[in-house]
């Protein structure tokens, strides 16, 4: 069921695009396609970062056609940045944010949801939490993604397998308390919402999901490991200086 006006979405999918004009169109086609199979109303907020291709206008015209998606354009450069705009713009009860290469399917989204997900206000997806499985992801990505994962546990957020991809759902209260505090708009955004989540004490829950690795990834895996490195030890400076405190 697909979002009536004036109803609360129980469910809001919030899409960051950059430059996401080769894989929009399926990834949006089975996305509106999961939603309207649904029995409760689903908005999808595609936001597009500043995009240069046809990203901006593949989306406008989805929302010509489908009522329950809204485009909203994000200026500011960086993954991060588009986020933000998203989650505090969504309406829904849960609010989910989902990469647009769909590297894990949007069906599994249900899986983020009660009854199958209850008694949390942050729900991560995982590729490392028992259950989960990855596929075709070269050997030096995942090594990339574990060492990482090693810095954030030590230094940022304990207790987590992964904290990296890009499927997480948030309840409502959880996305309107955090997202405001939010100050990176690069690709640690998750990590530092998460750390101040875990200093609000807010309840955060990993879920095992099936992950396919996509080409043309837009993480540049020297470059970037070094910036998250970096933006990890700002957190924690940040958090020090009680920015995240209530």
């Amino acid at each position: 069921m697909t979002e009536q006006s004036g109803d609360r979405p129980r469910l809001s999918i919030v899409i960051p695009a950059y430059n996401e004009e080769a894989r929009l169109p399926d990834s949006l086609q089975q996305v509106v396609a999961f939603a309207a199979a649904q029995d409760y109303p689903i908005e999808v907020v595609v936001v597009d970062n500043n995009s240069t291709d046809r990203t901006g206008e593949i989306a406008q015209e989805f929302a010509a056609e489908y009522p329950f998606v809204r485009v909203l354009f994000e200026g500011r450069q960086g993954k991060g940045a588009a986020v933000r705009t998203g989650m505090l713009a969504a309406r829904g009860e849960y609010r989910f944010i989902c990469d647009a290469d769909l590297s894990m399917p949007i069906e599994e989204v249900l899986k983020f949801l009660p009854p199958q997900c209850e008694n949390y206000d942050i729900a991560i997806g995982s590729r490392e939490a028992p259950g989960a499985v990855r596929y075709g992801e070269p050997w030096y990505r995942h090594l990339m993604g574990r060492v990482f994962n090693t810095i954030v546990r030590w230094f940022a957020v304990p207790g987590f397998h992964d904290t990296q991809a890009g499927f997480k759902m948030f309840r409502a209260e959880a996305a309107e308390d955090l997202f405001p505090l939010q100050t990176m708009d690069g690709w640690s955004f998750d990590v530092e919402i998460l750390y101040a989540a875990q200093r609000r004490g807010h309840r955060i829950v990993e879920v095992p999901i099936h992950w396919y690795y996509k080409p043309n990834t837009r993480i540049h895996p020297i470059r970037d490991s070094v910036d998250m490195f970096r933006e990890v030890f700002k957190i924690r400076a940040n958090g020090r200086r009680g920015l995240y405190d209530r």
